[in-house]
């Protein structure tokens, strides 16, 4: 797959969805990614950490396409696009088509209890595992009603609705040692030029990255790896 392939599609579908208003785009976006995209000295997706055993996938690694996805728990635009990645891994991850890759990256002017929410699905990870993760990860995007919203006594909850030892993910929770893990996927989210929640970055079997802004509604996002992963 060459770059030429992943970039037209993408553009179709960005520029379709901004035609349509920005429906799904975040108000971070806009003007200011312009300006910044127009500038010589960019961050840009070839500058992200590579994808690692220490990441969260769902799906096979060594997928046709990953998807590495930059969020941010109590973004209105992350928990719509949760659900599209969850209904894209469902159709295509089964084939091991897709893979995707869930990083950290809170907005803290704008939601300062994210961060915290992300130290909650890094102890869920601990206590355990990934299956834990994925299914504490859905429960707080689930049910929180964004935008700073939910009510940091609920995290507990979850955990025991998932599961987990509710004195242990407390303790965990309340110890901060995941901070600096979440603050990691930060600063890359950053240097990858992430401006906004959520901040995809596309990596295609030839390992060429192609960021992607925005909660794409689930057509868009499917034209994108219908077009990227080889007709089999």
């Amino acid at each position: 797959m060459n770059l030429n392939k992943l970039a037209v599609p993408i553009a179709i579908v960005i520029a379709g969805v901004l035609i349509a208003g920005s429906l799904y785009l975040s108000s971070l976006h806009g003007a200011k990614l312009k300006a910044q995209a127009e500038t010589v000295q960019q961050p840009s997706a070839v500058d992200m950490r590579p994808v690692s055993a220490d990441d969260h996938i769902l799906g096979n690694p060594n997928a046709d396409l990953v998807i590495v996805e930059y969020s941010d728990t109590e973004c209105p635009y992350c928990k719509i696009f949760h659900q599209t990645m969850l209904r894209a891994v469902n159709e295509y991850g089964k084939d091991g088509k897709i893979a995707w890759v869930y990083r950290h990256f809170p907005i803290d002017s704008l939601h300062p209890k994210a961060r915290k929410e992300a130290e909650a699905l890094e102890c869920a990870n601990e206590l355990g595992g990934p299956s834990k993760f994925w299914e504490y990860t859905d429960m707080v995007y689930d049910k929180t009603t964004s935008n700073n919203t939910l009510d940091p006594n609920q995290l507990p909850v979850f955990a025991k609705a998932v599961g987990l030892d509710v004195t242990a993910f407390n303790t965990c929770l309340a110890s901060g040692k995941y901070a600096a893990k979440v603050q990691a996927d930060y600063d890359d989210a950053i240097k990858s030029g992430g401006r906004g929640t959520p901040h995809s970055i596309l990596i295609d079997k030839d390992g060429i990255k192609t960021p992607v802004d925005g909660a794409l509604p689930y057509d868009s996002l499917k034209n994108i790896i219908d077009a990227v992963i080889p007709a089999k």
